[in-house]
């Protein structure tokens, strides 16, 4: 903005150069615009610069060349980046983002020149930590959806997932599958969906703790499709899944890792995919929204973020070290046998999946009274 003032006052068309500079003369130093008032010019005329535009050139000069350094500074920095231990924390061993992070630690360790470690803390204390730390580039968050959910759900998040944080990737995603008990006769979701209006209120699906992709994968078809189902609630994933397997429900939307030996076993029946396109992962399973149910999409997705304020040529520089990374082979084998596909998109990418699903999940938890405790 500033160059582009900067650039303006040095123009040969003085009179575009003195309604642009007054303009924001005006507004900062309203007592000098008083002293001078707009001269008149005529064509071709070599009219001295009034005191009020010789002031707004000055002070554009300086922040004109403040920007330039601070620029200078800041590519300085990034060039120099990283000159010690990175840190990637995220949620417990084990958990979901767990093997994408060391892969990612693994492989910035190789590009970065420095070793790249993960941190692994319980709750949700890897996003309060990320959130306060210094935006240098030496702590990062990979997290997955609930960094963005939970403050939907609860007044008592510490953290802004879009005002907190700086994306730089979707390293991943999973999707979760809509999965019936055998006893139900349906076949897809479209049958499954006539059973549930035939008999209103009296099909169950299981779910574990409020908020969870079981609950909003449920509520997410109710409010589509028009019909009612009833909440069975569990202590987690696990015995939510192990009530599907006993027949005390009929249905649960579940991470597909989870489930997909129940599957193929023939102890449950899979009817359809929760992403908006089909994957490798079941081949040959529709999506929901293939299914009767356009824009239906609930995924587990992961994102690498740095705090908030970190310099944006070190954001660049992680970013194409990360698509590098998940590019290789064995990264995208090792996630894939678990359950996961490799994404690695941009920041702005990132920020617009989180953006959208926070404006519809938003809604959905908001009309169906969905709060967690």
């Amino acid at each position: 903005m500033y160059l582009k003032i900067l650039a303006l006052s040095l123009c040969s068309c003085k009179r575009h150069s003195y309604a642009l500079s007054s303009m924001l003369h005006f507004f900062r130093q309203p007592q000098i615009y008083q002293m001078k008032k707009k001269p008149e010019f005529s064509a071709g005329a070599d009219t001295e610069l009034p005191l009020c535009q010789v002031s707004v050139f000055r002070c554009a000069c300086r922040m004109a060349l403040l920007m330039i350094a601070v620029v200078r500074a800041d590519v300085a920095y990034a060039q120099d980046y990283p000159a010690k231990l990175v840190r990637i924390i995220t949620a417990q061993a084990g958990g979901g983002g767990d093997l994408a992070a060391r892969l990612i630690a693994q492989g910035l360790s190789g590009t970065l020149g420095q070793q790249a470690i993960v941190d692994n803390r319980a709750g949700f204390l890897s996003i309060e930590t990320v959130a306060r730390a210094t935006p240098d580039g030496y702590t990062l968050l990979l997290y997955g959806s609930s960094m963005w959910i939970v403050p939907l759900l609860r007044n008592d998040a510490s953290w802004d997932a879009l005002k907190d944080f700086a994306p730089i990737t979707m390293p991943a995603y999973s999707p979760n599958l809509l999965v019936i008990h055998p006893s139900l006769p349906a076949n897809s979701v479209k049958e499954l969906i006539a059973i549930a209006k035939a008999r209103p209120g009296q099909l169950n699906y299981s779910s574990g703790a409020a908020g969870s992709a079981n609950q909003l994968g449920a509520e997410l078809l109710k409010a589509m499709a028009g019909v009612k189902i009833t909440q069975i609630n569990y202590k987690g994933t696990a015995p939510a899944l192990n009530g599907l397997l006993t027949g005390e429900v009929q249905l649960i939307f579940v991470n597909l890792a989870t489930v997909m030996s129940h599957v193929k076993s023939g102890r449950l029946r899979a009817l359809a995919l929760t992403s908006l396109q089909p994957s490798a992962l079941a081949p040959g399973l529709p999506t929901m929204a293939m299914s009767g149910l356009p824009g239906y999409e609930l995924t587990s997705k992961w994102g690498l973020f740095a705090p908030v304020g970190t310099a944006p040529a070190i954001i660049n520089r992680l970013h194409q070290d990360m698509v590098q990374i998940l590019n290789r082979q064995d990264v995208k084998e090792r996630l894939f046998a678990t359950g996961v596909e490799t994404v690695g998109s941009s920041p702005v990418e990132l920020a617009a999946a989180m953006k959208s699903e926070m404006s519809r999940l938003g809604k959905l938890i908001k009309d169906a009274g969905i709060r967690a405790e």
